[in-house]
């Protein structure tokens, strides 16, 4: 399945401007004060939306200690599979690398049946990171792992997660307008059951353009390009999830969503339902929006 079901998202107690992740995340600007209290209203927001639309969502109330202020982005450290296994992984940050918290494992564990957890966090020691899937866009179905190579995206890892987990890696360089990096790959491309958002001018070299574009059309995917432009207003970072009742959402940040021409929207409308919340503050000093937010359970529900 490329599409859950099931949703895990973390509700914030200490959100704010992390000037450890400000380093090679450009996305980012310190919002000052009441940043806490307007995240947790849009956090709020989000997760009505989602469940108004008959998403099903898992919501863990973080703790505050220790101190997390990147935890309502759980995408970045945990990845859920389908065939029971969950992916713990090595974050560039020091204090992002709390956010592997036992009590939100133990939820998951009591809802859904997990079968392995393999931890590769180890790699912190030696300063080489893969930052789940922020760092990789997934093809579940032909089990294709999409990456930009970045302090945070390291080569070497996306092999070793290729090779664990049956997934071929398609990695490239991408960079914003001013030539810098771009700090995670879900910030520049979507790839959803029959299309795909990418930002296709951030990848400079030819040859790794080309195979990109190659590697998609050949798994049937509609190309739909954003600009620099959209990407700066986070129109990479959306998510196709579905319903309970099978239906397929498209879901994005309100800012994504106005960044989007009349055709791009009629183009994901053929797919998918669009929905999209208010995200401001968490995009603003987080420099992640609502993909990053999401961390797709394709585990098992257990039987009540």
């Amino acid at each position: 399945m490329q599409n859950s079901k099931h949703l895990l998202m973390i509700r914030p107690v200490n959100f704010g401007y992390n000037a450890q992740t400000a380093v090679n995340n450009s996305f980012q600007t310190d919002t000052g004060d009441g940043t806490q209290q307007k995240a947790v209203e849009e956090f709020d927001v989000f997760v009505q939306l989602l469940q108004n639309n008959k998403v099903d969502v898992t919501v863990v109330e973080d703790t505050a200690e220790p101190f997390t202020p990147d935890s309502i982005f759980p995408n970045n450290w945990i990845s859920f599979h389908e065939s029971g296994l969950v992916f713990l992984y090595p974050m560039f940050a020091v204090n992002r690398r709390q956010e592997r918290k036992t009590s939100v494992l133990d939820v998951i564990k009591n809802k859904f049946i997990v079968t392995e957890i393999k931890d590769i966090s180890i790699s912190e020691n030696e300063n080489i990171f893969l930052e789940g899937t922020g760092s990789m866009v997934l093809d579940r179905v032909n089990k294709i792992a999409y990456a930009c190579l970045s302090p945070r995206t390291n080569d070497k890892l996306l092999n070793d997660f290729c090779n664990i987990a049956g997934y071929t890696a398609v990695s490239f360089t991408a960079t914003d307008e001013t030539d810098v990096l771009i700090y995670h790959t879900n910030v520049m491309m979507c790839v959803a059951d029959n299309y795909a958002v990418v930002c296709l001018a951030s990848i400079t070299d030819v040859k790794e353009k080309n195979k990109l574009i190659s590697s998609l059309q050949k798994t049937g995917k509609e190309i739909i390009e954003i600009t620099f432009a959209q990407l700066q207003q986070f129109a990479g970072n959306m998510l196709q999830v579905k319903t309970t009742e099978d239906e397929l959402l498209l879901v994005m940040s309100t800012q994504a969503y106005y960044s989007l021409n009349t055709l791009q929207r009629e183009k994901l409308e053929k797919f998918n339902r669009i929905i999209h919340a208010p995200l401001h503050t968490i995009e603003t000093a987080g420099g992640g929006s609502a993909r990053c937010m999401m961390a797709e359970v394709f585990l098992e529900k257990r039987k009540e």
